[in-house]
């Protein structure tokens, strides 16, 4: 009879946060505003009311992504260590959360970036935020298509995530997915 090698179980990933979790679906919420408002200014007529309100709102939530991500990352760093990618699940998963990160905060710079270029307006729920850089019509067309860029991205990361977490619910049956939702201990 052969002998058979058998793996050593893995470790339980440590409970996440309270704060973790509602950061992590506040986020999700805001990230899906942040889409809806610039997809749903489309049906409206350019200079009208609405539109120019959706856009308005496009701005300063996603201004708020930028600021919350901040925080999520310094919880995120005080939380207990996760053990390092083992397998190339892992790695992906690894990669696709720095991808996330890097999307919550390049998005929101290179929003205000462009809006800047343009010589526009920066609002953030009645403040005006000063330019980041000096106007330039040229700058500005190169910031949209990359912002564009980066946010159509954006939609296969969030897929992606969201792919994995249903996966890791119906298919590995892991505890994760329910691990992240709200009001579990």
């Amino acid at each position: 009879m052969a002998s058979q090698t058998i793996a050593s179980p893995r470790p339980a990933p440590p409970a996440f946060s309270r704060l973790s979790i509602t950061m992590h679906w506040l986020m999700l919420v805001l990230l899906a505003a942040v889409y809806a408002c610039i997809e749903l200014r489309e049906f409206y007529p350019r200079g009208s009311d609405v539109r120019e309100a959706l856009k308005t709102w496009h701005f300063m939530l996603g201004l708020s992504v930028f600021g919350l991500v901040w925080v999520r990352l310094i919880a995120r760093a005080r939380s207990p260590r996760r053990p390092p990618p083992r397998t190339w699940t892992d790695m992906l998963a690894a990669a696709v959360h720095v991808a996330l990160y890097g999307l919550m905060i390049a998005l929101p710079v290179l929003g205000w970036m462009l809006l800047s270029a343009e010589e526009k307006s920066v609002p953030f729920f009645g403040l005006s935020l000063p330019p980041l850089v000096a106007p330039d019509k040229a700058l500005a067309e190169r910031i949209e298509d990359l912002h564009t860029t980066i946010a159509t991205v954006g939609y296969w990361l969030v897929g992606v995530h969201a792919a994995a977490a249903l996966s890791h619910h119906y298919l590995l049956r892991d505890g994760t997915l329910r691990r992240m939702l709200p009001g579990r201990p």
